[in-house]
């Protein structure tokens, strides 16, 4: 017989603290103060989707994802991702409203772990979707909009890398005509594996020039000047298109004036295939992996029967809490009232009249023997006293 689970987990899920917890709350409150200035609204969308339509349009593995049964037989998953289940309102609920559609959404997400990892199985998102708008400005939007959340929540290095699919796509196909070389190309960079990204390179048969090409890829990242460097490398084609719209959105982030927070990476790759245009990753100092992640998803709408474009991106709260330099905030002053059984009535009525006056009381019965003063660190009350039958108190901290 199996040891019964008694204190263990599911694997990936966790409790959150009220410490961790008030820091996360005070954290998505100053993102949804940000967010909303910009005209966004806050949506939210069921825990559990059928997976025959959000779950098979999500860009979420399949494996991933955690399946259940219900009553009639359908499968359901629970949300692996927002995106997909707020395409799903605009294609329905919204199906009348004119574009563009702005919402955004701070919600908790399922994805299953094969093993533990240090990853949460159950995860927390701020994310911004903008829907309907297909120029180069929303795109600006949403990236200024993404650089504007991380200074609300205080962080005090950050740089955002911002790429286009088109360019890597473009320029492999102007190189290699096999596509299943590409794959391999695009794992390497991924994974940040420059050593045997060069040694596909070299490996390969090409001609002097193209494996200049793809090795001078590998150094397309930084300020605006790399945009020359890329336009250099390509032919009037799909990758040269990419180039000149990453000219354009550069143009548009100076007009925002946050250019100083932005890094072109020509080369950048995005985890999720579902991405069509301008992508987009925001990194702090001290730490690997990113806290934003977004960009253009232009064909995700029509597989829901309303075909639109659509930018927008999402913030990974547990990585934002570990490297934010916001604090809770100020908690008010706990006031402990310490009473015993024929002291009921009085210590009610006082610690009503405290809590309209906007203070936080705990009452606490008090048993015989019991020392009223060790409240003090243990509740981590300021203030404590002990009410009499006439409401009168005896203070003990103040």
């Amino acid at each position: 017989m199996s040891k019964p689970l008694v204190f263990e987990k599911p694997l990936g899920m966790r409790d959150i603290l009220p410490e961790s917890l008030a820091k996360q709350r005070h954290l998505e409150q100053a993102l949804k103060n940000c967010i909303e200035k910009w005209g966004y609204e806050e949506i939210m969308t069921p825990s559990l989707e059928y997976f025959d339509t959000v779950g098979a349009a999500s860009a979420t593995l399949t494996d991933r994802m955690f399946k259940l049964l219900d009553k009639q037989g359908h499968t359901v998953v629970l949300r692996p991702d927002m995106t997909t289940p707020i395409a799903r309102v605009v294609s329905s609920l919204y199906k009348d409203m004119p574009f563009p559609i702005r919402l955004f959404y701070q919600a908790n997400l399922f994805r299953a772990q094969e093993k533990e990892a240090g990853r949460n199985a159950e995860f927390y998102q701020t994310g911004v979707e903008l829907i309907g708008e297909a120029s180069v400005d929303a795109d600006a939007e949403a990236i200024a909009l993404a650089i504007g959340c991380l200074q609300a929540a205080n962080i005090g290095t950050f740089k955002l890398a911002i790429g286009h699919v088109d360019f890597l796509d473009g320029l492999l196909e102007e190189i290699i005509p096999e596509e299943s070389i590409h794959e391999r190309f695009r794992r390497f960079l991924h994974d940040r594996d420059y050593v045997g990204y060069r040694q596909l390179v070299n490996t390969m048969e090409l001609s002097e020039v193209n494996r200049h090409r793809l090795h001078a890829l590998l150094h397309l990242r930084g300020g605006k000047g790399k945009i020359d460097e890329a336009r250099e490398l390509t032919i009037n084609g799909k990758a040269r298109k990419a180039v000149q719209t990453i000219a354009t959105l550069w143009e548009a982030l100076e007009a925002y004036g946050v250019t100083e927070y932005v890094l072109l990476d020509f080369n950048l790759i995005s985890g999720l295939n579902y991405y069509t245009g301008v992508v987009f990753e925001g990194y702090a100092a001290d730490l690997g992996s990113p806290l934003v992640s977004g960009g253009r998803y232009d064909n995700l709408l029509a597989q829901f029967g309303r075909p639109a474009p659509a930018t927008g991106f999402a913030i990974k709260m547990d990585r934002l809490m570990q490297v934010t330099q916001t604090a809770q905030g100020v908690k008010p002053d706990r006031v402990m009232i310490g009473y015993t059984a024929n002291q009921r009535n009085a210590a009610v009525i006082e610690s009503q009249r405290l809590r309209k006056e906007g203070k936080v009381v705990i009452a606490q019965l008090l048993t015989a023997g019991d020392e009223l003063s060790r409240y003090e660190t243990e509740q981590g009350c300021s203030v404590i006293y002990q009410v009499d039958e006439e409401g009168q108190h005896e203070s003990s901290g103040e």
